[in-house]
């Protein structure tokens, strides 16, 4: 016999949703942070005169991007600790397991931009005897990032999205929550369909916010 919907059930478990959505969201942002830092400078050294720069940080790229995110965030909470002799906390290695998986596809979406500054753009710069900071931070960057806004944002989303991974190192996200709860009620089916939900309504207003950037962006 189907299960009943319990409205019931719902009210004891939105509190706890809620509170893995803010860890969901706070992991969200700072494994962004963290590859988008990373992604830009993957996509420097990949421009590097140096050869060996240049393929190392290849070698690097193409390593962290063709193993599974799951694998890394394992590897940084239980194997790396034993290697080094340090514990490290479960929402650290969640923000770096995101941040530097997506840091590689950053970094050519970087790349993209980058390539896109008109070469007279960088020999202006020489021409007016700006250093290399001032050439990325007032040159470069400036013309590079607007146009990549909108998929940087999808890669955000996309982020989010994949939190739910970091259930096996037990990061209280929503999945995690849902799971403990389903587990201790026997409500799977309100469990995870407000999770699904909840991660639609938050999805909606970012693809929503990206947008109304990159239209502000392209109007300067």
């Amino acid at each position: 016999m189907a299960e009943k919907w319990s409205w019931t059930a719902v009210s004891e478990l939105l509190p706890l949703l809620l509170e893995g959505a803010k860890t969901t969201v706070i992991i969200t942002i700072a494994g962004f942070l963290v590859a988008g830092l990373f992604g830009l400078l993957f996509a420097m050294l990949r421009r590097s005169p140096s050869k060996i720069v240049s393929k190392a940080s290849g070698v690097v790229i193409d390593f962290i991007r063709c193993t599974p995110l799951l694998v890394q965030a394992f590897f940084l909470y239980f194997a790396l600790p034993e290697i080094i002799h340090v514990r490290i906390d479960k929402y650290a290695a969640g923000i770096a397991a995101l941040g530097l998986h997506y840091a590689t596809y950053l970094s050519e979406v970087y790349r993209a931009g980058i390539d896109n500054v008109p070469k007279g753009q960088w020999e202006a710069s020489r021409a007016l005897n700006f250093g290399k900071a001032q050439t990325w931070l007032r040159i470069v960057l400036p013309q590079a990032i607007p146009p990549i806004v909108p998929v940087m944002g999808n890669y955000f989303i996309m982020m989010f999205k994949e939190t739910p991974i970091l259930i096996v190192i037990a990061l209280p996200e929503m999945l995690l929550q849902a799971k403990l709860y389903g587990s201790a009620n026997f409500r799977y089916i309100e469990a995870y369909t407000m999770v699904g939900l909840i991660f639609l309504l938050l999805s909606l207003p970012s693809s929503y916010l990206f947008r109304r950037l990159e239209t502000k962006l392209n109007r300067r």
